[in-house]
C-alpha cells in the first residue's frame, strides 16, 4: 500500500494524517500552517477527514475508521484499551492500569498513552491524573482541556 500524508486544518490547529487506502496510520499535532484539501487519493483519509468535520462540529462522538497504528505489542493493548474510554468521559492513568490487568505499569501506561500516533481518534487525551489534573498531552495541555471541554459541551472561553 502507499503511504498518503494530508495535512488538516482543525480548531486546535493544524493535523498531519497519514494513511493509505485502507486505514490510518497516525494523526499529530503539526506546527505547518499547510493544508492539503484537493487531490486527496485516499478513501480512508477522505473518510477520516469528514469525521473529524463532524467531530469537531459538535455530530459525532464516535469515530468509525480502520486504525493501524505501530507500536510494541503492549503499546497496542494501551491504545485498544483507549478506545474504550466513550465521548465525554475521562480515566485516570490508575484506572488505565487497573483496566490492563497491572496496577504496577501505571508508568508504562502513561508512556504508552505518550506515545500514541493516532491523535484525537485513540483518545488518549481522555486519560487524566488520580486528582483529576490534566498531565501532560503531545499536542499540549491546552489542547487536551479544549478537547475535553468540548466533549463535555462545556461552552469554550477565549484564551486571549
Amino acid at each position: 500500500m502507499i503511504l498518503e500524508t494530508i495535512h488538516y486544518q482543525s480548531p486546535i490547529g493544524t493535523l498531519e494524517i497519514t494513511g493509505d487506502e485502507k486505514s490510518i496510520h497516525s494523526i499529530y499535532f503539526t506546527e505547518d500552517k499547510h493544508t492539503t484539501s484537493e487531490n486527496i487519493s485516499s478513501k480512508e483519509i477522505k473518510n477520516c477527514i469528514q469525521q473529524l468535520e463532524e467531530y469537531f462540529s459538535g455530530n459525532r462522538k464516535e469515530f468509525e475508521l480502520t486504525l493501524a497504528p505501530k507500536g510494541t505489542k503492549f503499546q497496542g493493548k494501551v491504545w485498544n484499551e483507549l478506545l474504550k474510554v466513550t465521548f465525554g468521559k475521562t480515566r485516570s492513568y490508575l484506572e488505565q492500569s487497573k483496566a490492563l490487568g497491572d496496577i504496577k505499569a501505571i508508568r508504562a501506561v502513561a508512556s504508552a498513552n505518550g506515545k500514541n500516533p493516532i491523535s484525537i481518534i485513540i483518545p488518549c487525551h481522555r486519560i487524566i491524573g488520580s486528582n483529576g489534573s490534566l498531565t501532560g498531552y503531545a499536542g499540549g495541555v491546552w489542547r487536551k482541556k479544549w478537547l475535553l471541554e468540548h466533549e463535555s459541551g462545556t461552552k469554550q472561553q477565549s484564551l486571549f
